[in-house]
């Protein structure tokens, strides 16, 4: 993760969120699905239900799934 997202416990704490989000959308994923998940700056300030909305926009974006409820 950049250090633009912020320190180190801040990035921690973004990177831990991102997973717990991602966690929860796996199984609409296909299988064998790749993502990576880049945060910028803006992720440090954000709710989790913020970077979940985003993380759902992204994947319909992309085709991959409707996103999670």
């Amino acid at each position: 993760m950049s250090k633009a997202v912020g320190n180190s416990v801040v990035r921690h704490r973004v990177s831990r969120r991102l997973r717990h989000q991602m966690a929860q959308r796996l199984e609409q994923l296909p299988a064998g699905t790749a993502v990576v998940v880049r945060a910028l700056a803006p992720a440090a300030t954000a709710t989790s239900a913020e970077l979940g909305r985003d993380l759902d926009a992204a994947l319909r974006r992309l085709g991959l799934a409707g996103g999670a409820s």
